[in-house]
């Protein structure tokens, strides 16, 4: 292979980095756990709920994760509920740009000898 061309492969190279470093920096919030909707009854004899399934109380939000290897519960509220989705789908989104740099890496570090993974680019 001519210098020429692998220079020019190393510079195609670094700008599809570079494009993935600012996709990752234009996230904002990314975070991990599981976000639930829940409905719920009160345990009041008398209220609606009692009677009625679809009466139930509701909806509140659980914002479920890990923290120092305990699981911890929270609920939220329905704005902050949307924003733990969007930073759930933001780190998806950062996991997979990460593989997509180290596919790259290996591309500029081992060449043509690089191991290739089908890949979704969007």
């Amino acid at each position: 292979m001519s210098s020429n061309l692998k220079t020019k492969q190393i510079r195609n190279l670094r700008s599809r980095t570079v494009e993935i470093r600012k996709a990752i920096s234009a996230l904002d919030y990314v975070a991990s756990g599981t976000l639930h909707t829940r409905m719920k009854s009160c345990g009041r004899p008398n209220c609606r709920c009692a009677n009625d399934p679809k009466s139930l109380h509701g909806p509140y939000y659980e914002w479920n994760r890990w923290i120092d290897g305990k699981l911890v519960h929270r609920i939220i509220s329905a704005e902050q509920a949307e924003i733990v989705a969007r930073a759930l789908d933001n780190l998806k989104e950062v996991k997979r740009l990460l593989s997509l740099w180290e596919d790259e890496t290996a591309l500029e570090i081992l060449g043509d000898n690089a191991p290739q993974k089908k890949r979704n680019p969007s």
